[in-house]
């Protein structure tokens, strides 16, 4: 599959390409990016034909929007696909370090999935973007804010959408048993689903994944290395934004072998795995520079036998009922 083929998500006009790139690692996750760093990724990006580009304010404390802004904004509009995030507000009062971040922003992310705090988060993103629309809003992360989320969030995305303001609504959550209970409370075009349809964890596919194909609702498969796990199976990778346990290493590692035998990169398999199921429109990864968005690119597209699919549901690394790509 050519990562730059383009599928519309569910009854919506939007296209994304079957690559999206996430710009969560252009905010700092982690470790410090830069703005001239982050420029040339996404720059990159755009070179090697990707068009679907996902944010989020809480990324840096707005640090992602802007630079991922500073390069689309000279971009022709129709020509991509570009998604952000509400239910967090950036109110001044930022400190040195925050959770995750690595560089300092002025800002601090502070929780309203409220109808006027989803209208303004979706205003001032537009404003650090210097665009006048994003295609698609995420609900972000409602775990507690669940009520809210339904009685708030979701009513102003609907609202944007049937204005024309955003062309598509969205939640995107770690967790599918939530994303559930929201497909059956409103009407969504598309989820966000990261880390729970990978080869190391496929529990989005209990529910989730076949309630979104009855529904018509895409799914926008993210965290396909598990924050890098699947990346490269080492003690002190991360899980989930976490230091791995030994026992996700040893099956990482266990996954790796079986790739090994196929002559086929670890990183490969798990980036195109989450596209055997139907339900799923794209896999969406991150990059911190130019050479990881390039070997995203080539991952996705390494020619993989079937047999290592079924040497993976052999050996007990995979359900026999998962489907592959």
């Amino acid at each position: 599959m050519k990562a730059t083929e383009k599928v519309r998500l569910g009854r919506t006009e939007v296209e994304v390409t079957r690559l999206g790139f996430g710009l969560a690692p252009i905010g700092g996750l982690f470790t410090a990016v830069g703005d001239e760093v982050a420029r040339a990724t996404v720059e990159a990006a755009w070179n090697l034909g990707l068009r679907y580009f996902d944010t989020a304010p809480l990324y840096g404390g707005g640090l992602s929007e802007r630079r991922a802004g500073a390069v689309l904004s000279g971009k022709p509009r129709e020509e991509f696909t570009l998604s952000t995030k509400v239910g967090r507000l950036l109110v001044p009062g930022g400190v040195a370090e925050q959770e995750f971040w690595a560089e300092p922003s002025e800002l601090t992310p502070v929780f309203d999935f409220s109808y006027d705090g989803v209208l303004r988060s979706h205003a001032e993103s537009l404003q650090r973007l210097g665009l006048d629309r994003v295609d698609i809003a995420h609900i972000h992360d409602p775990d507690h804010h669940f009520d809210e989320a339904v009685s708030g969030a979701y009513p102003a995305l609907a609202d944007l959408r049937a204005r024309g303001d955003i062309d598509a609504v969205s939640a995107g959550m770690n967790q599918a048993e939530m994303l559930v209970d929201l497909a059956r409370a409103g009407d969504f075009d598309c989820f966000m689903l990261a880390g729970r349809y990978t080869l190391l964890d496929q529990s989005g596919s209990a529910e989730l994944l076949p309630l979104c194909l009855e529904r018509g609702i895409s799914v926008l498969a993210a965290g396909a290395y598990n924050s890098g796990l699947l990346a490269d199976p080492k003690p002190g990778a991360h899980y989930d934004y976490a230091p791995a346990e030994r026992t996700l290493i040893e099956r990482a590692l266990a996954i790796q072998a079986v790739c090994e035998r196929h002559s086929v990169p670890l990183r490969a398999a798990a980036i195109q795995f989450p596209l055997g199921h139907p339900a799923v429109a794209s896999v969406v990864v991150g990059a911190r520079d130019p050479e990881q968005i390039t070997d995203n690119l080539e991952m996705f597209e390494w020619e993989i036998p079937g047999a290592l699919w079924a040497d993976l549901k052999k050996d007990g690394l995979l359900p026999e009922e998962v489907p592959t790509p």
